[in-house]
């Protein structure tokens, strides 16, 4: 009895602990569980201003004549010739004072060039349209005056283009500019255009791309694989002085893994809740394999088709996640274990990605099921023998009871390990929302899910947002592209129809 009591005496201390430790951590140190390649850049990047500048001085140094005597081991990695074919170019001749011989003074001849490429920039510059609509009269008829009938603006009556209002859209959501900081920036253009402008030519486009927002999600929650997550959005609550919590829903295809057809794509659906029937209502038609975390939402969705429509894949990063936790604060030779099994079934994820899903389903069955199956004895032989108190209990306790998702991607090729996917996706919204810190209504935290829907869903398919949206924007305004025609403007689409176009010049 008395050894029991110390136990969980023991299990309760470290409890505490490990709850410190992450307050800490939270608060001052680092959340992710890996040192990514671009968190070590950024630690080494004052130390390479510190020697570029004293190869700078060194250069600078050199002899009168200007030649440099850098050594070849030194040299670093350069790139000329290899600057992108579709930028502009200028040139800029350099050329002797002389054209007479240094040794005999006879007249030389142009015999060829050195020629060197720099990448070089032009600030971004506003500039005016000005369309000018000729007036013709009949010098028989009076009364008769023609002109061209002027072209439909995105804003009726107001000043700004097509490519003005996509470069607002795409700054605020994609560069993470709030609107209160390009309003300064334009204003030292000498442009003075109040923030209440800005947001309400944000307004406007998510009007006109409504129908193609529309149609994206359609596309997503179409497909037979779906990650689903979702996270906060403040919206500012009238008449409270504060904000409450909203919610983004993140739904994402990606079938690159596995060489599937689908175009990768994301989704997003703002809810002002997070209620159980919010997803339920998102996947009403849904069928297929969803992945996801542990949310009960997604669970109950599942469990309630009669039909066994929707088959659950859970998410091995949130399953780590806990037993990272515990072993960062106790450095616990039983967390370590777990992570390090985890760790062998990533190795093997490494080497199959990009394979058809045929490979890496065989693949799993014969190297990636044997790990799978001694970690889950080794679960159900520890979860008895630490105290049901600890951290370290509540994560055994998690992997089992979300086991049967957890395994799913070693029967089926389709389906990966963790829902890293979406989570990727999610990631350019945080950042966002501490800049800009809240949507102010609701119907803008709708925008806010139309901008990010459109502008992820063509970054992930190596589309540039701006050149993107502004051509959309166009076609949609003009007329020229019909509502039954939006089909031609999806990212992955419309790529495919400009590599085309470019191909014929080229011809």
């Amino acid at each position: 009895m008395l050894q029991q009591m110390l136990r969980d005496l023991y299990a309760e201390n470290d409890k505490l602990r490990l709850l410190i430790d992450r307050l800490t951590r939270h608060q001052f140190g680092r959340r992710s569980e890996q040192l990514a390649v671009e968190q070590l850049q950024l630690g080494l990047e004052d130390q390479e201003q510190t020697v570029a500048e004293h190869q700078a001085a060194q250069d600078a140094a050199g002899p009168a004549d200007g030649s440099r005597t850098r050594s070849h081991s030194a040299r670093p990695a350069r790139n000329h010739g290899a600057l992108p074919a579709h930028l502009p170019r200028y040139e800029v001749v350099i050329d002797v004072e002389h054209e007479a011989c240094p040794c005999c003074g006879a007249g030389m001849h142009c015999i060829g060039e050195l020629r060197t490429e720099q990448l070089d920039i032009s600030p971004a510059q506003l500039r005016v349209r000005v369309t000018r609509r000729p007036r013709y009269a009949c010098r028989s008829c009076v009364e008769a005056v023609v002109t061209a009938e002027a072209p439909t603006r995105p804003v009726d009556g107001g000043m700004p283009t097509e490519a003005l209002i996509v470069h607002i859209v795409v700054s605020k959501f994609c560069d993470s500019l709030p609107l209160y900081r390009q309003s300064q920036m334009l204003g030292r253009q000498g442009i003075t255009l109040d923030r209440s402008t800005l947001s309400n030519w944000v307004g406007t486009a998510c009007w006109w791309l409504t129908p193609l927002y529309d149609l994206v999600v359609a596309t997503v929650l179409s497909s037979p694989k779906v990650f689903a997550d979702d996270t906060t959005l403040p919206v500012l609550d009238p008449g409270r002085g504060k904000t409450k919590t909203g919610y983004l829903w993140c739904y994402a295809v990606d079938d690159r893994p596995w060489c599937g057809p689908s175009n990768p794509a994301v989704a997003y659906i703002y809810t002002e809740d997070r209620r159980n029937a919010r997803p339920a209502e998102h996947l009403a038609h849904f069928a297929g394999v969803l992945q996801a975390d542990g949310y009960g939402g997604f669970k109950r969705l599942a469990g309630d088709r009669a039909d066994a429509s929707i088959r659950l894949a859970f998410c091995w990063a949130h399953m780590r996640r806990d037993f990272f936790q515990f072993h960062v604060s106790t450095k616990s030779p039983l967390a370590a274990e777990v992570l390090t099994r985890v760790a062998a079934l990533y190795a093997i994820e490494a080497e199959i990605r990009g394979r058809p899903a045929e490979q890496r389903q065989r693949i799993r069955q014969e190297r990636s099921r044997p790990i799978v199956e001694v970690l889950h004895t080794w679960l159900q032989d520890h979860v008895e023998r630490v105290s049901g108190s600890s951290d370290l209990a509540k994560a055994i306790r998690y992997a089992l009871r979300h086991w049967t998702g957890l395994i799913a991607f070693l029967d089926d090729g389709r389906i990966e390990m963790d829902s890293n996917t979406v989570e990727r996706a999610i990631r350019p919204h945080t950042l966002t929302r501490k800049n800009a810190l809240f949507a102010g209504s609701d119907g803008g935290a709708r925008h806010w899910a139309i901008a990010m829907t459109l502008i992820q869903s063509a970054k992930m398919n190596d589309v540039d947002p701006m050149a993107w949206l502004t051509d959309v924007l166009q076609r949609i305004v003009s007329g020229q592209t019909k509502s039954h025609e939006l089909h031609d403007l999806l990212p992955w689409n419309w790529r495919s129809s400009r590599t085309g176009d470019l191909d014929k010049l080229a011809a």
